[in-house]
């Protein structure tokens, strides 16, 4: 087969992979030099701990196996398997991870409830103040800045794959009469081939809409931040107590009395906030996050979101953050029904539209794209 795939964003990519992975001929194309999207502005988290159980759990678990199978392959990747840790600070929070822990699922995602003690023998670096930490030994990590550049490299060396950037296709045409779909780009150029797969990510208007109309989908603007480097290492990846309110795992009753005993932070609050943070290969942090939903985003950011940010990383490290190197906004696709996994569509015949995983891009492409692979035939 020859596949076209449009968009080099992480699921584009994955995309691209199984399908050569399979012995199929692949045509790349993205409008811009290489993705400048969601796919670098994240945390390069495989982040299984927090996801919902059911289809969301096993898509990310099997994402994760794939994970660190391809970067066995593409060291460039940066995988780690770091796992994560979650400290708590009182008891309402420490009866929310006491409640991930007796879940029926929680041996899958590897949960575990530490003392701090123990946490710290983990993660020297936590030397503040905190009770107690969830620790979650399925989580790990890649370098999201490096990640598709490193698996288009292990694309090329293959023969089998071309990739075409500083092209936007303009028109999508589906199966003819000899079954072969094709794209045309606005450098006028049309690529052919047996199947089309749209990952578009956030552009949702122009050909998206022409050719699905409106799809179930929204955008979400964030704002994260990259410091200097610590200066030793982070040994896991780092959440606050906040993640508890955001991610579907934790709901119980204990987290209802924690939202009810425990207001949020009033700029957490009003960002919609919670605290992830992932050593960078370089030594440099990635802190985030926050979330809005309402159009039109705002074109700026704002600093109270990264004082609060930093307010909660240094109570964790007990001491101050190195310089902030960089701050960034980001744009992602998510699903309206944040239970989807994400919108898998046939729009023409041979032609499917993949997009909106939402803050599980990274962690899921790999999975995502495997059964796209599957629903195909590839």
């Amino acid at each position: 087969m020859k596949v076209i795939v449009v968009g080099a964003g992480v699921v584009g990519t994955m995309h691209a992979w199984h399908a050569v992975e399979r012995g199929h001929e692949v045509v790349h194309i993205e409008r811009e030099a290489e993705a400048r999207g969601a796919s670098l502005r994240n945390f390069g988290q495989i982040w299984v701990s927090g996801r919902a159980g059911g289809e969301e759990l096993d898509t990310a678990l099997r994402a994760r196996e794939l994970w660190e199978g391809i970067g066995a392959r593409v060291p460039g990747l940066g995988f780690r398997a770091i796992g994560s840790l979650t400290p708590v600070r009182n008891e309402l929070e420490l009866a929310v991870a006491e409640a991930a822990v007796a879940r029926p699922d929680a041996a899958a995602r590897g949960y575990e409830l530490l003392t701090a003690d123990e946490a710290r023998a983990v993660n020297p670096a936590l030397r503040g103040t905190f009770e107690a930490a969830l620790r979650c030994e399925r989580d790990a990590a890649v370098e999201p800045r490096l990640a598709q550049l490193a698996l288009r490299e292990a694309l090329l060396a293959t023969g089998k794959y071309t990739f075409l950037p500083n092209r936007e296709v303009r028109d999508v045409v589906g199966a003819n009469g000899n079954g072969t779909s094709s794209v045309r780009d606005d450098h006028g150029d049309v690529h052919t081939g047996d199947a089309v797969v749209l990952c578009t990510g956030a552009a949702l208007s122009g050909l998206v809409r022409e050719i699905a109309g409106e799809i179930p989908v929204r955008r979400v603007r964030l704002q994260m931040m990259q410091t200097e480097p610590l200066g030793e290492r982070l040994t896991t990846s780092v959440a606050d107590a906040d993640s508890f309110r955001y991610y579907p795992a934790y709901a119980s009753p204990a987290l209802d009395a924690l939202n009810e005993g425990q207001a949020q932070d009033p700029t957490a609050a009003a960002h919609k906030m919670q605290l992830l943070m992932v050593q960078r290969l370089d030594g440099g942090l990635t802190i985030g996050d926050t979330h809005e939903y309402e159009h039109p985003f705002a074109f700026d950011t704002l600093e109270d979101p990264y004082e609060h940010l930093t307010r909660v990383v240094e109570s964790f490290l007990g001491r101050p953050l190195p310089k902030i190197r960089r701050r960034w906004a980001g744009v992602y696709a998510q699903c309206v029904d944040t239970s989807r996994v994400v919108h898998r569509q046939q729009v023409r015949d041979g032609v499917w539209l993949v997009t909106g995983p939402g803050g599980r891009g990274m962690t899921c492409s790999p999975a995502i794209a495997e059964t796209t692979a599957n629903e195909l035939g590839w």
